[in-house]
């Protein structure tokens, strides 16, 4: 049960952003890592720590000044959980279980919970990535989908519930995530998603199901940039793909990697601060 809360206050969103960042990559994993308005023109970032110890070491890696606070041992993480909204993205609506009597069970509804892993569709790029898996599924036509850096495996559980004929594919290279995945998936009745622990590609399971017809690659730009390749080499000519945790001012050295590599953008989303691609592959 965390036990210590770190918070960080600015006016500089850009700065909070970053912050938000750094703290929810943070190792050891903190919990409830959150981004919000304090009035004008200031913004407070938050995360639960399990000690003091941990929540100092993660404040000192900010290089910003930061409140560190003890807190009661209540389970601050499901406190934070009951503040978030369902949130609808297409014909998608995530919820947390604080809402789960709310939410008619149904294939437009996903249940995450904010947790250890990355993805309640509360931040921009997520929400992105359901809007584009939203909008490229009512076509058809996919058989096989990658969720790369699925994290909670919100956005591989959208792909199965809107393609109930395709194969889905989830992978993370963190084993904690890919648990977390998996757990949401059953908690879901979403039976057809086969999971696997790996940096990019590397993985035999990964490797025998290509070429996918779609991937969803919700990971930071450098990653997506330096994997361009691979990813152009595990999709089918024709196949979409759809690269999103970029930076607005990242987006156009992105878009120029993936155009160099045989991609053609189809649409370039911006929600706040964070872009969301669609390309299609030329050949």
């Amino acid at each position: 049960m965390a036990s210590t809360k770190l918070s960080v206050r600015t006016s500089d969103l850009s700065a909070a952003q970053a912050f938000e960042a750094a703290l929810a990559e943070h190792d050891p994993p903190l919990d409830a890592v959150t981004l919000f308005e304090d009035g004008p023109a200031a913004w407070i970032v938050e995360a639960y720590a399990q000690s003091r110890e941990e929540a100092e070491t993660a404040a000192a890696s900010l290089g910003a000044p930061a409140t560190i606070e003890e807190l009661p041992d209540l389970n601050w993480v499901a406190i934070s959980q009951a503040a978030l909204p369902p949130v609808h993205a297409g014909r998608f609506i995530v919820h947390g279980s604080h809402d789960k009597d709310r939410i008619p069970y149904g294939p437009r509804a996903i249940l995450v919970d904010a947790g250890e892993a990355f993805g309640t569709a509360h931040h921009g790029t997520t929400l992105g990535c359901l809007l584009a898996i939203d909008r490229l599924t009512r076509r058809g036509g996919f058989k096989r989908v990658l969720d790369l850096g699925c994290g909670s495996g919100v956005l591989a559980i959208a792909a199965a519930r809107a393609l109930p004929a395709a194969r889905v594919f989830a992978s993370d290279n963190d084993p904690i995530a890919v648990d977390v995945a998996r757990a949401n998936a059953a908690a879901n009745g979403a039976k057809r998603i086969t999971f696997a622990c790996a940096m990019g590609l590397d993985h035999q399971t990964l490797r025998h199901a290509a070429p996918y017809d779609l991937i969803i690659a919700n990971i930071l730009a450098g990653p997506l940039r330096a994997l361009s390749g691979s990813l152009a080499s595990a999709l089918r000519p024709g196949g979409f793909i759809v690269l999103s945790g970029i930076l607005n001012p990242e987006a156009p050295a992105v878009i120029a990697t993936y155009l160099a590599h045989g991609f053609a953008l189809i649409q370039n989303r911006r929600i706040g601060e964070w872009t969301t691609l669609t390309l299609r592959r030329r050949h």
